[in-house]
Order: C-alpha cells, then sequence, then structure tokens
C-alpha cells in the first residue's frame, strides 16, 4: 500500500489532537493510502525559528513530507486575515502541498459537539450529570472554546472539588479528541469546510482521491 506522509505544523504541542481530525479527514478522500503523520516539533533545534516562514521552511527541510498542514487559530483575527498570513508565508514554496488549518476561534471549539468522548475522556463514561453542550451553531462564536471543553470535562467527571484539582484537563481534552469517532458534524462550520474544501483539492491534484461516497 503506498503511503502519504504529512507533518502538521503549529504553535504548540497541545495542537497535536488536530492529526486526528486530519487523519479522518484523509481517510475519507485517500482510504487507499496508508497515513504517516508527524507533529513538526521545532523546540529540539538549537535556534528554533521564529518567523512562521522560516518555521515552514525549516519543517519541509527536516521532516520532508509529501503534505504539510500548517495551522493558528484564528482567535481575535478573522479566518481571511489567518488565511492570508499563512499564504504570505508559503510564498515561493513551490512543494509540497500545504493546507491551511484555521479553526474559529480555537482548535478546542472542534471537540465540543460528542459528549460520549467528553465523558470518556474525564473518565465517567457512564455519567449522568447534564453537560449543556453548546449547539454547534454557536461553536465558531464561543469566546473561550477551551475554558468551555475544560469546565465540561470537569463537570462530566462528577469529581469532588478536592479530586477535580488533579484532573488535568489539558491532557484530558486530548483524550476527547482520542474518542470522537466521527467528525462529520463539524462540516456544519464554515472553518472546517473551508478545511476539508482546501484538503480535496489539494490530494486530487496530487492524484490520491479515491472515489468518494459521500
Amino acid at each position: 500500500m503506498s503511503s502519504i506522509r504529512y507533518v502538521l505544523l503549529s504553535d504548540g504541542s497541545s495542537d497535536r489532537m488536530l492529526l486526528l481530525i486530519l487523519d479522518w479527514l484523509l481517510h475519507r478522500y485517500c482510504p487507499d493510502y496508508a497515513l504517516e503523520s508527524e507533529w513538526a516539533d521545532l523546540r529540539r533545534l538549537s535556534q528554533p525559528p521564529k518567523k512562521l516562514s522560516d518555521r515552514i521552511r525549516k519543517s519541509v527541510e527536516i521532516y520532508e513530507p509529501d503534505l504539510l498542514f500548517i495551522h493558528r487559530d484564528a482567535e481575535n483575527q478573522s479566518y481571511e486575515s489567518r488565511h492570508r498570513e499563512i499564504e504570505t508565508a508559503l510564498a515561493g514554496l513551490t512543494k509540497p502541498p500545504a493546507v491551511c488549518v484555521i479553526p474559529v476561534r480555537m482548535q478546542e471549539a472542534w471537540l465540543l459537539f460528542d459528549e460520549v468522548a467528553i465523558r470518556r475522556a474525564a473518565g465517567n463514561p457512564n455519567g449522568r450529570l447534564p453537560l449543556h453542550l453548546p449547539a454547534m451553531s454557536t461553536l465558531e462564536v464561543l469566546p473561550n472554546p477551551k475554558e468551555l471543553l475544560f469546565s465540561l470535562i470537569g463537570t462530566a467527571s462528577e469529581l469532588s472539588s478536592t479530586r477535580l484539582k488533579n484532573l488535568r484537563p489539558r491532557q484530558r481534552a486530548h483524550l476527547v479528541a482520542q474518542n470522537i469517532e466521527d467528525f462529520k458534524p463539524l462540516q456544519e462550520l464554515s472553518a472546517f469546510r473551508a478545511l476539508e474544501t482546501e484538503l480535496v483539492d489539494v490530494v486530487r491534484r496530487a492524484g490520491w482521491a479515491s472515489e468518494f461516497n459521500g
């Protein structure tokens, strides 16, 4: 079986959870390919590059990927502004093909739709305390998705306030992503649809895409 080796370049190690979403997307459109995924860890370099354009080039140099994903949270910027920022940093890079990953506002917003996954990540899959997850239509306007996800994990754990201090919600957030089997609900979100559209165009031009059945 042929393989696609891809690398995710992001701002921090917590963004590794996006690899699971990217795997899911690539498996949908390139089911005949094995995936080799890595997070670009430039921290180990003696002089890690600061500028995005330099970080992109160093990632390509070190990892030699077939495909590069570049993540930036929109945060207080618009999607369009972040996309232009990445496109500017990519100027002059012809290989490998690159895809922008720009959640609105933060990547944690893409984990707030699966109650079962949150309960499992909290270590209490059979919990019954209501979680009151936000509606999908509101995910891209939430002021702080990260804090909301951490709060939901704490609520789902049903731990006492004393034991809750040892829950480590940052680590549990990774478990939420690992416990989501189907990311298709995210197609309701404009930023996710933009990612999917961009990725489909890249894999088709690269000749990786298989006939897709919906």
